[in-house]
């Protein structure tokens, strides 16, 4: 069976997988892709088996053709989070105006091309801070926003919590405020043209399992089951 996935959701993923693949005997490829790469792979006529990605990604993909509408499995819910760098001062982050006032502070700034960076941009123009940070706004594709802050390019960046909490080599400072808090929904979607759908039943269903939910929320996803 094979897998493309978000990145988001990748810690819990791997977590199930060892054990499902043991118990049943499936065997499971991922690609594990930002947003942007999976849409246009399949939009340009990749096959998959399942997709895992934000529910908007995943409804276009529908509304195209490319994923059997009866599918559609809501999975997980995620915040943005924020890193630093290892060992760095954390930045007040408890209300809109402590949040400005630390990018503003900040020396560089990182988001991705994907859901969560779109909606960093949004925002920013809407606090009235976008124009005076552009020149020190680092936007990332096809790595983690976590790697660009390990390696001392960025001094603090955004992307959704399990991403950041993925990167063991920065420091997770927390969500943003819940007042400028986007939550995304992730999702489950069948190709039209998929295999062993028994496989990929049974490998939606542990990953919506009772086994799931402690690793779930151990990376900072909420189960939507």
């Amino acid at each position: 069976m094979k897998v493309m996935a978000s990145v988001a959701f990748k810690a819990p993923y791997l977590e199930m997988l060892p054990e499902f693949e043991r118990v049943t005997g499936y065997r499971i490829e991922t690609l594990w892709l930002p947003t942007v790469e999976i849409m246009s792979r399949l939009k340009g006529g990749e096959i998959v088996d399942l997709v895992a990605l934000s529910a908007s990604g995943i409804d276009e993909l529908i509304n195209l053709g490319k994923l059997k509408m009866a599918s559609r499995t809501e999975y997980l819910r995620s915040g943005i989070g924020v890193g630093i760098q290892k060992g760095a001062i954390r930045p007040d982050l408890s209300t809109v105006d402590a949040f400005k006032h630390t990018l503003l502070s900040a020396k560089s700034i990182a988001y991705s091309t994907g859901p969560s960076g779109v909606y960093l941009a949004l925002l920013l123009e809407k606090l009235g801070i976008a124009q005076t940070l552009q020149a020190k706004i680092k936007i990332i594709q096809g790595e983690l926003v976590g790697a660009v802050i390990e390696r001392g390019d960025a001094e603090i960046g955004f992307q959704q919590i399990p991403e950041i909490l993925s990167v063991p080599g920065i420091d997770y400072v927390g969500p943003l405020p819940d007042e400028i808090q986007q939550i995304t929904t992730f999702v489950f979607g069948t190709h039209m043209q998929a295999g062993n759908i028994s496989a990929i039943n049974a490998w939606v269903a542990e990953l919506r399992s009772a086994r799931a939910i402690p690793y779930v929320k151990q990376y900072g996803l909420d189960p939507m089951w």
